[in-house]
């Protein structure tokens, strides 16, 4: 067991800016921990970790599993972003496509240069749509957030959708009242097994020169992440529901945006999202972001 060493990456994610985006852990060549071990880095390095495996069989190219200080999850959106960012820069993997299987399904990776560096997309199926919530919880997330009902945007029910983890949707009429929310995060933590979210992800559209995008926040104290910087699993579950309500139209099968988040959080970031799409049906949606290395280090075990 002893003297094991492993590659450990500090990587920020959608921003080529250090210390903006959403941090997250590599480690490469991690086969021959345990997930015990997994467990024990992430508890220590305090954050989410993505530990890159070598496949198990032929329908994919690379593993990835990903733990929180806490427990081990299905699938991170930014630290998938960092891991793949991270093989190809320091691995010399060449652009291209490959196939990644995670706890939540093979998810498709492109690795293209872009603006002198790679940046990093990818594919996969849609989100599952969960319930709109009743009322009664409906009173009681907004109070928890601090959110009036007329701030609320009149075409966006509160729903819940599902990829590997379970969001709870909430759009606001401008992104303004982004600014004005007071989470009391104790009650958002104990909601959320009744309500059946593990996070909140409020968000606004948001009309710039480049077209319509949207501003968010995220919320998941339940799992020990009072307010998440950077989401890319949750703008992926945004795509599809903005399609679904009719508020982003494909033209030719396809639509994208922008998401900007972290600013609240002193960590802003940028995704791009496109979604496939047959009317108001979504077939794929594809997150697209850029990553920079903060520091590497050797870990023994």
């Amino acid at each position: 067991m002893a003297n094991r060493r492993c590659r450990l990456f500090h990587v920020d994610a959608f921003t080529r800016q250090r210390f903006c985006g959403n941090p997250a852990n590599v480690v490469l060549d991690a086969d021959n921990l345990s997930d015990e071990d997994m467990q024990t880095i992430a508890t220590e390095v305090n954050g989410e970790t993505a530990f890159v495996l070598e496949p198990e069989s032929h329908d994919h190219d690379v593993q990835i599993k990903y733990f929180t200080p806490r427990h081990s999850v299905p699938f991170v959106g930014h630290a998938t972003i960092a891991a793949q960012y991270v093989r190809a820069k320091t691995d010399g993997k060449p652009p291209g496509k490959l196939r990644q299987r995670t706890g939540a399904g093979i998810v498709e990776i492109e690795v293209t240069e872009a603006e002198g560096d790679l940046r990093i997309a990818i594919t996969q199926n849609p989100p599952s749509f969960g319930p709109i919530i009743p009322d009664h919880h409906r009173t009681q997330v907004l109070n928890a957030l601090g959110i009036s009902s007329p701030s609320l945007h009149h075409d966006c029910p509160l729903q819940i959708m599902t990829k590997g983890t379970s969001r709870l949707l909430i759009g606001l009429r401008s992104p303004e009242l982004l600014d004005s929310l007071k989470p009391e995060m104790d009650t958002l933590a104990r909601l959320s097994a009744h309500v059946g979210a593990e996070g909140y992800f409020v968000f606004a559209l948001n009309r710039t020169e480049k077209g319509l995008g949207t501003v968010s926040r995220m919320f998941c104290p339940a799992l020990g992440i009072p307010e998440d910087p950077v989401s890319g699993n949750a703008h992926g579950m945004l795509g599809v529901y903005l399609v679904n309500q009719g508020l982003l139209v494909p033209k030719d099968g396809r639509v994208e945006f922008e998401g900007l988040q972290g600013q609240w959080v002193r960590r802003p970031g940028t995704i791009h999202v496109e979604v496939e799409a047959s009317s108001k049906v979504a077939q794929s949606v594809r997150i697209v972001g850029d990553a920079v290395i903060v520091y590497e280090a050797e870990v023994q075990i």
